[in-house]
């Protein structure tokens, strides 16, 4: 692919960054500056994400049928590039870009009338019931039981690690429909309403010890929980196979921009003077450190930029996704690490969100407070979206035949 931009590319960029420069107001970057984990409050999250909306841009990966703007890989990846040289909020993945596309690929016209519009317009939030207590990088292993009751499916069980379920008005599951088939073949894709009877969210509370109601993740229970069959997606059994498609999707996101983000805090960080006058940045052992990720995450880009132009020449990732998803994952860990490095002693300032209970000013400076509950979060990156072990697992029989 041509890795030059054009001047409509040039042109792109400057529309992007004036989009940002107006849309992207104080109060959303002091929240973004203090984000743990990239995403913000709900308000703040569809206050953003209904700016893009606005503009045409929320959902770039969406076909233009439905809503997508239509961009070349191109664009894309400007888009993807400025966003997060600006430090922008991550959006909500659930709806616009995990069960958006399984509903578009896979998805009956009814259900695509439904769900697509409220999800482009974030009017509906939407969340992830895949893994399980018994189930998680193992997912073909889950349990939930999904018994056939004629014109409506009777659920049992509980999801786990459910990113946003206390802020979620429909949720997208994976559930045990033939319990006798093998494990990746008795499984289906099940659409549920939040507000059906016999459903119960437990918050799970992380390091961070985050305030009520803000928590990351959550259980949720499922007690005789009643599903209209025409909230199925594509065929019984079936699951495993939209399973697949939509974890195409999920291991297949940008990571370069975000990363090139991270590396460029790190030099500002390292650059400030000490009390003793010097700058961690002249120290050749961590400079080291630096330059050699700051190559890898280069590499990455343009492994990225392959990748994105083949899925635009409408190809699916394979096996290209699971290295991704690994490198990508990998090099956040790597890269919040030496953040830690770099802040020194005050990274033992382990800011919880309980500090806003008190009228007392958060110790030391401002861009302290994020980096070590950030460095904690992203110990769960090698494992979510298939553990990064599972995914070497698909490379070497994909590509090795091993």
């Amino acid at each position: 692919m041509d890795l030059s931009f054009s001047k409509e590319d040039l042109a792109f960029r400057d529309e992007v960054r004036a989009f940002i420069a107006e849309a992207y107001d104080e109060d959303l970057r002091a929240k973004s500056a203090q984000s743990k984990n990239g995403y913000l409050d709900k308000d703040s999250m569809v206050k953003w994400q209904r700016a893009l909306y606005r503009k045409g841009w929320a959902a770039p990966n969406w076909a233009e049928e439905y809503g997508g703007p239509g961009w070349t890989a191109t664009q894309k990846y400007i888009f993807d590039l400025e966003m997060s040289a600006a430090g922008t909020p991550a959006v909500s993945p659930m709806g616009l870009k995990m069960v958006g596309p399984v509903i578009m690929a896979f998805g009956t016209p009814e259900q695509k009338k439904k769900h697509l519009p409220p999800i482009l317009a974030s009017e509906v939030w939407w969340c992830q019931g895949y893994s399980e207590p018994g189930s998680g990088s193992d997912l073909a292993s889950l349990q939930m039981k999904c018994e056939d009751k004629g014109d409506h499916y009777l659920l049992n069980g509980s999801k786990i690690w459910t990113t946003h379920a206390q802020f979620a008005d429909w949720m997208f599951n994976l559930v045990r429909t033939n319990p006798k088939a093998k494990a990746q073949e008795g499984i289906s894709f099940i659409l549920v309403d939040m507000k059906t009877p016999g459903i119960k969210v437990e918050p799970l509370v992380t390091l961070d010890v985050p305030m009520p109601g803000q928590q990351e993740v959550n259980q949720v229970f499922y007690t005789d929980v009643k599903v209209p069959k025409e909230n199925r997606i594509g065929e019984e059994n079936k699951g495993w196979d939209y399973a697949k498609y939509l974890l195409s999707f999920e291991r297949g996101n940008a990571y370069g921009p975000g990363l090139k983000r991270t590396i460029g805090k790190i030099k500002k960080i390292a650059s400030q003077t000490d009390a003793s006058g010097n700058r961690l940045i002249d120290d050749a052992a961590f400079r080291a450190k630096l330059d050699a990720l700051e190559i890898e995450v280069s590499s990455l880009e343009f492994f990225e930029l392959r990748m994105f132009s083949a899925m635009s020449a409408g190809q699916r990732p394979g096996a290209e996704a699971s290295m991704l998803k690994c490198k990508g994952t990998d090099l956040q860990q790597a890269i919040s690490e030496l953040s830690v490095e770099a802040l020194g002693y005050y990274v033992m300032l382990f800011v919880r969100d309980t500090w806003a209970k008190t009228n007392e000013p958060r110790p030391g400076p401002d861009y302290a407070a994020p980096i070590a509950p950030y460095y904690f979060n992203l110990r769960k990156a090698s494992i979510y979206a298939g553990s990064n072990e599972i995914q070497r697992n698909i490379m070497a029989k994909a590509v090795l035949g091993l």
